[in-house]
């Protein structure tokens, strides 16, 4: 259609028509009409067209795709601010509890070290009268000993002692009386 204006080629039903009122009015083809408009701008060649009076013509400016044509702008929600003075209250009590409880932690963690300290030194002292114990022991029951309070108990050596073999009742070795003086040592 060279030589036609924008006027004329509308009136032709060359772009849609314009909306309507009613249910099709926010509908509008976009795509068809910036393709048609993008056609219309290189199909003339400037070299053979003939000279055009300059008119002005009106250019639609391509809607959003993310809004239809005839609905507003829906405005943001307005920003909602918090009371600064309960937040600041909130945080410094959440700092001074964990301080507290910081404070608190170090102080059971000393007092149990404390108490660690003095039960090593008592088991250290246990051990060593475990040590004293065994070693008086030791000494108590060597045969010197043993022998020393044996008399003093009055007890004498005995001699060769004699057995008896259960399963058939016979005395191995001779049984003798023991022999020596009881001497108390009271």
């Amino acid at each position: 259609m060279k030589g036609t204006t924008t006027r004329a080629r509308t009136a032709a039903g060359r772009y849609p028509a314009p909306p309507t009122v009613g249910a099709n009015a926010l509908k509008f083809d976009y795509a068809e009409t910036y393709e048609e408009t993008f056609e219309d701008a290189f199909d003339t060649d400037i070299r053979t067209a003939p000279a055009e009076p300059a008119t002005p013509t009106r250019v639609r400016r391509r809607p959003r795709p993310d809004r239809e044509i005839g609905t507003a702008p829906v405005a943001p929600p307005l920003p909602f601010a918090l009371p600064r003075a309960p937040f600041l209250l909130l945080m410094v009590a959440i700092v001074v509890l964990g301080v507290v409880g910081v404070l608190v932690l170090n102080t059971k963690i000393n007092e149990n070290a404390f108490k660690l300290n003095d039960l090593r030194a008592q088991q250290a002292a246990l051990d060593l009268q475990e040590q004293q114990l065994t070693q008086r022991l030791d000494e108590l029951s060597s045969p010197g000993n043993l022998r020393a309070a044996a008399r003093r108990l009055g007890l004498v050596p005995a001699g060769t002692p004699a057995f008896i073999n259960l399963p058939d009742g016979r005395i191995v070795g001779v049984p003798r009386p023991a022999t020596g003086t009881a001497n108390p040592g009271r």
